[in-house]
């Protein structure tokens, strides 16, 4: 599958960087950019320039390494994943796609024979993933370690790189594991192509009161006061679905997000029966794979988050 022109971009600047320096790099690529297709790009290239040295491509979720795995293999070539949540601990082919907690028990058997590390998500970044690239830069001290990411910037610690993609040091950041962002792909870039919707904000009749809602010291939005603005408001919440539902007449798929599971729920309680579901983190992995294959095949009309 051709790489549109900036994917294309991401990817050149990529492979221009491992070249010539083996400091952390970082791609920044909005959501519906395409990730998955410019890491399987990426890991291609890199095991091509590599004299067959394996890539090691890390994901939080069994999820998104499958996600990431199937557009590797749509470039025709093999691949493999190593991830217990999936079911699969493979080490066959060059390329492995991971989950983080699964790849630290086998970083040995990776080790000898590894050029890359790529990270899916990357402003996760954890002390799991930081010990698996250590450990493998004891056999390779110039491992290429690239991430991705649509959000680069976290609340409690600034961005996560230190130099940007016009060269300029990065202020806001509080010792960033990224040395260099190496090309951005932003949400207007990708309206100004087309290749993703406008947002359009819409008038709403009614609404929650919100403005009063605080930061905690972690830069979260304080639970209580959030709880405070939406539980319990029966009438209104029902209005405000009955608008979502009869501005959706006509869509093939809603998906709503909610302040909190107990949210979730009183939301669920003004939507149509038998064309509504829910996911939350509590929701079984089984049962959540079966909702998001519902919602996907058109089955499941709303689905509240």
């Amino acid at each position: 599958m051709p790489l549109r022109a900036y994917q294309q971009r991401a990817h050149d600047a990529v492979i221009t960087h491992i070249k010539k320096s083996i400091c952390t790099a970082l791609i920044e690529a909005v959501t519906a950019a395409g990730k998955s297709h410019i890491i399987a790009a990426v890991a291609q290239s890199i095991y091509e320039m590599s004299n067959g040295k394996s890539v090691l491509c890390l994901a939080p979720s069994k999820e998104l390494v499958e996600q990431n795995r199937e557009k590797y293999l749509a470039t025709g070539n093999p691949a493999s994943m190593y991830s217990a949540s999936a079911g699969r601990k493979c080490l066959k082919h060059p390329v492995v796609f991971g989950t983080p907690l699964t790849v630290k028990n086998a970083t040995d058997k990776i080790a000898k024979n590894i050029a890359a590390v790529i990270i899916d998500e990357a402003h996760g970044l954890t002390p799991t993933i930081k010990k698996i690239i250590d450990e493998l830069r004891v056999y390779n001290p110039n491992l290429r370690v690239i991430g991705f990411t649509a959000t680069p910037y976290r609340l409690t610690s600034g961005y996560i790189y230190e130099i940007d993609d016009k060269g300029e040091p990065v202020e806001e950041a509080n010792n960033p594991y990224f040395k260099y962002l190496l090309t951005r792909i932003t949400g207007h870039e990708l309206i100004e192509l087309g290749y993703i919707t406008k947002p359009i904000i819409g008038d709403n009749v009614d609404s929650y009161d919100t403005k009063n809602i605080t930061i905690n010291r972690m830069g979260n939005f304080v639970q209580s006061e959030l709880d405070k603005a939406t539980l319990g408001k029966g009438r209104l919440t029902s209005r405000i679905i009955a608008d979502i539902v009869e501005k959706a007449q006509g869509r093939r798929g809603v998906m709503i997000f909610a302040s909190s599971v107990k949210h979730a729920k009183e939301c669920m309680e003004s939507l149509p029966h038998g064309l509504s579901e829910i996911v939350t983190g509590d929701t079984p992995k089984k049962e959540r794979e079966k909702t998001l294959k519902r919602f996907k095949a058109g089955e499941i009309k709303y689905l509240v988050n």
